[in-house]
Order: structure tokens, then C-alpha cells, then sequence
């Protein structure tokens, strides 16, 4: 900061001619504009302005160096103009990460209805469910289904992570529809693992009060991809307790059906979270895009706190 002053205070005396026309001009006295210019020409090594008792008169090393330094605050004003303009209009380039199967079923067909809302905006789409450092990673917008509780990040519930436990109906048809849960120790069950801890999802099913349960059952099959996972219940391979964003679409073609209504894990990090960096001033890319997630996931019938596996029908019958 002192040298940025001590080059305002070299254009100003370059422009008024005088280190006391340069001392107005910069809200200071003569004897500090003086004292500036020769701190300067020491720092240098060179002879700014040639001094005599009647004029000042700028060296030809000064104009030289006037140019470079007048041009290098008309690109630094130009470059905060931009910078400026960026945080407040919806430009540039949106960097987002996805977990895998949300990306796929819930964000990627969000995705044009956006960049047709906001036409300068370009988008750089990270799909993996590896959970990086968003800030070493400079990416703007992090989608996870749960969190790392970092103290640099702002994490946003988009939806609570509803599950349903799910059969097809040939399925059903082949093997019976369990009537209560013990019965489901007879049945298939397709398993998922959790990447990140190699743990397989637990099994939740309902008491006779609807309080769901843990329970100890035998997967026949196991797979750590949510997709994959939903599939082979598809398929027919057995039962599955799906999230709800990958249940829809089979449940409303008839691939799928619910067995039971909709749960929730019991801990808090169950979750759609959006999350992104502190920052005192979000770009309005980022803010604009979030508020576009809510505005659609709320179009889909899902909220903060609610999800529409709450109002699913989960009536077997063939």
C-alpha cells in the first residue's frame, strides 16, 4: 500500500507539475510529496525529475516510467471493474461438483433451463463421489449427499435424503411380499457400500408402531455404486433400500415398487447438501445458481425439509 501511494503521488506531481500542485491533488503537503519522489529515486536508482529553485522538470527516465505506472493502474482499475461486475452479475465460469448419482438423476437435467436463464455463464461439471477440498480445488459449488464438517465451508440442506425400501414386481411375484419384517430374512437383499468408509448402509425396517428399526440382514449381493445398486433391484435381484432420488423415476414407471412409506436415517448428517466456500461477497453466479436449485428441486415437490417420498404410495397389488 505505501508503494501504491508513493506512485499515485509520482503521477500526481508528473501531472501538476509542482510537489505542491501534487500535494493538493493528494491531500498531503509539499514536504511529503518531496520526501515520496525521493524515497523513490533511491529505490530505483534514477533520477525522476531534475530540480532547480524556479521548476520541476521531468527526467526522461520519469516519462518512461510515468507511462508504465500510469498503465498499470488503468489495467488494475480495469481488472477491479471486471472483478466488481463479476460478483454482481451472473458471468463467468461456475465450477460445480457432483456426487455420482444425484449429478446424473437430479442436477444434469437441471442444467440447460439454467444456462438459458443465464446465457454467460459457463459451466466446468466435476461428477465423482469423492469428497475433495473445494477450496484447493477451486470449485465454486459442492452437491453431496452428506458432509464434511469443515469450518471453511458453508453447508445449505437442499432436501433431507428419504429412503425406501423397494422390490420389482416380478420380484415380488416369483418370491411373495413380506408381510412383516422377519419375513424379510427369507428374501434377497441387494447391498450397498460406502465408498468412503467401506462400510455396507444399514437396513432400517418398521416395528408394529411404524418406528423403524435397525436390522441385521444377509446381502446376497453388494455393489458401492447407487445406480448399479438400483438396477439390479430392477432387475430383479432382490430387495434394496433406495434414496429417493434414485427410487423416483423406476417407482413412477412401475419398475420399482415401495413396500413400506418412506424413512429417514437417524443422524443428522443425512442429507441433499449444498455447500461452498465462506465468503464475505458470493459471486452472483454461485448465488444465482443456488437459488435456482431451490426453485426447481421445490417444482419437484422437495424442500429443505421434505422430499416427495413423503406422499408416495407404498400399496403393493398386481
Amino acid at each position: 500500500m505505501d508503494k501504491l501511494r508513493t506512485l499515485e503521488i509520482f503521477l500526481a506531481t508528473c501531472d501538476g507539475g509542482s510537489f505542491a500542485s501534487a500535494a493538493k491533488s493528494c491531500n498531503t503537503d509539499p514536504s511529503t510529496v518531496s520526501k515520496a519522489i525521493s524515497r523513490l529515486e533511491a529505490q530505483l536508482g534514477l533520477t525522476l525529475f531534475q530540480r532547480s529553485t524556479r521548476q520541476l522538470r521531468i527526467s526522461s527516465a520519469g516519462e518512461r516510467y510515468a507511462q508504465t505506472v500510469r498503465k498499470m493502474f488503468q489495467d488494475l482499475s480495469a481488472c477491479e471493474d471486471e472483478l466488481r461486475e463479476s460478483n454482481e452479475v451472473p458471468k463467468g465460469t461456475l465450477r460445480i461438483s457432483s456426487a455420482v448419482c444425484y449429478g446424473h438423476l437430479y442436477l444434469r437435467p437441471m442444467l440447460k433451463a439454467f444456462c438459458q436463464r443465464y446465457p454467460d455463464i459457463r459451466l466446468e461439471l466435476e461428477i465423482n463421489d469423492l469428497h475433495v477440498d473445494i477450496i484447493d480445488h477451486d470449485i465454486d459449488i459442492a452437491l453431496r449427499t452428506g458432509y464434511l464438517k469443515d469450518s471453511r465451508l458453508i453447508a445449505r440442506q437442499l432436501s433431507p435424503m428419504d429412503f425406501l425400501t423397494c422390490a420389482s414386481p416380478s420380484y415380488l411375484k416369483e418370491r411373495g411380499i413380506p408381510a412383516c419384517p422377519e419375513d424379510f430374512a427369507n428374501h434377497s437383499w441387494v447391498g450397498f457400500r460406502i465408498k468412503q468408509t467401506g462400510q455396507l448402509q444399514p437396513i432400517f425396517l418398521p416395528d408394529k408402531t411404524g418406528q423403524y428399526l435397525p436390522y441385521e440382514l444377509h446381502r446376497d449381493h453388494i455393489t458401492d455404486d447407487g445406480e448399479a445398486m438400483a438396477n439390479m433391484c430392477i432387475d430383479g435381484f432382490g430387495v434394496a433400500q433406495l434414496p429417493h432420488f434414485l427410487a423416483k423415476q423406476a417407482l413412477q414407471e412401475g419398475k420399482l415398487v415401495s413396500l413400506y412409506p418412506h424413512f429417514r436415517p437417524p443422524h443428522p448428517d443425512s442429507g441433499v447438501f449444498v455447500i461452498y466456500p465462506k465468503r464475505e461477497f458470493m459471486p452472483a453466479r454461485v448465488r444465482v445458481f443456488i437459488e435456482f436449485l431451490n426453485e426447481s428441486l421445490q417444482a419437484m415437490g422437495e424442500g429443505h425439509n421434505y422430499t416427495w417420498a413423503q406422499n408416495w404410495r407404498h400399496e403393493v397389488s398386481f
